[in-house]
């Protein structure tokens, strides 16, 4: 059954979740029910799914940061049955994989799902796909040119273990890659909310990286958009009533707030950071025309009305 409300209202409704909203908070300012505004956001989040994978595709890339973000569906790991953890992948702890460009910050992938090897693999097969790989005779010798295996982005994660395999699967000799740990101090105090102190880092190159580079590894940006996410999605946020019940509405949610992020949310501009001054025309009042120039995807930039009319479109 098609969507009653009007385009409007509907559009109204999605700006108030796209920008920190909870559920519950959107159906008071609105008067919309609940239900009806849950079923707007799987509807509208599928369409934003469909595109980025449309959209991002043969990307270029210098530098992806990936990371997770935890939260939980339904209830905490801990609390779950020695059943429910041999069959359910759907509730406990669930973590939200992205990948950052450190030069545009766009997020070309993501995933949601266990923080396992397999969602490693998948999430970085994911990445793999939506970059340009270069056709076979671009690393043969020619010209009077030694051959050799040109890398298509550099890649930096966290020292999780699942991650060499994942990249050297999905990207093989194209990639350079390298991990760093942060080891903190009083990380594991009881009762403690604040962050803990970080009082070194580890960076080790683990493919292509030579000496002189392993000083570029970062994750910095990264964990920084962490915390936009938990912000403006109260799905992430700690401490609150605000998590998923169900998987599929994580990941509508995720795919809404990701597809917002990318396609109408300025970051900056080619002259300065922040709002929209006196001496810019605003054509793009919130679009990222230097991101899209610069990965090739087209400059025009959408707005949530653009985007929430072509999605109802297949109501």
């Amino acid at each position: 059954m098609c969507n009653v409300l009007s385009r409007e209202k509907q559009i109204t409704v999605l700006h108030h979740l796209v920008e920190g909203n909870t559920l519950r908070s959107t159906a008071r300012l609105t008067g919309v029910h609940r239900t009806t505004i849950m079923r707007l956001m799987v509807r509208f989040g599928k369409a934003c799914q469909q595109l980025m994978d449309r959209k991002f595709q043969g990307l270029t890339l210098d530098h992806l940061e990936v990371d997770e973000i935890w939260t939980f569906v339904e209830k905490k790991q801990g609390k779950l049955t020695v059943e429910e953890k041999a069959t359910r992948h759907d509730i406990g702890d669930i973590y939200l994989w992205t990948g950052l460009d450190q030069e545009t910050k766009l997020i070309p992938a993501f995933l949601v799902g266990k923080r396992s090897g397999d969602s490693t693999r998948r999430f970085m097969m994911d990445v793999a796909s939506r970059l340009r790989r270069p056709n076979p005779h671009e690393s043969d010798p020619h010209a009077y040119r030694p051959g050799g295996f040109e890398p298509i982005c550099q890649l930096s994660a966290d020292a999780f273990p699942a991650y060499p395999e994942a990249v050297d699967l999905a990207f093989g000799p194209y990639v350079k890659f390298g991990t760093i740990r942060k080891d903190y101090r009083n990380a594991d105090q009881p009762g403690r909310y604040a962050p803990p102190e970080m009082v070194g880092t580890n960076k080790k190159g683990i493919f292509g990286i030579r000496e002189d580079e392993v000083w570029t590894i970062c994750t910095s940006h990264v964990e920084r958009h962490n915390w936009t996410i938990r912000t403006l999605l109260k799905r992430f946020t700690r401490l609150s009533p605000g998590f998923s019940k169900k998987l599929d509405n994580l990941n509508a949610a995720c795919s809404m707030l990701l597809a917002y992020y990318n396609f109408v949310w300025r970051t900056r501009y080619p002259d300065r950071s922040g709002q929209c001054q006196s001496s810019h025309s605003c054509d793009y009042p919130l679009g990222k025309s230097a991101v899209n120039s610069e990965t090739g995807i087209s400059q025009n930039a959408l707005t949530l009305e653009r985007r929430g009319v072509e999605s109802q479109r297949h109501c």
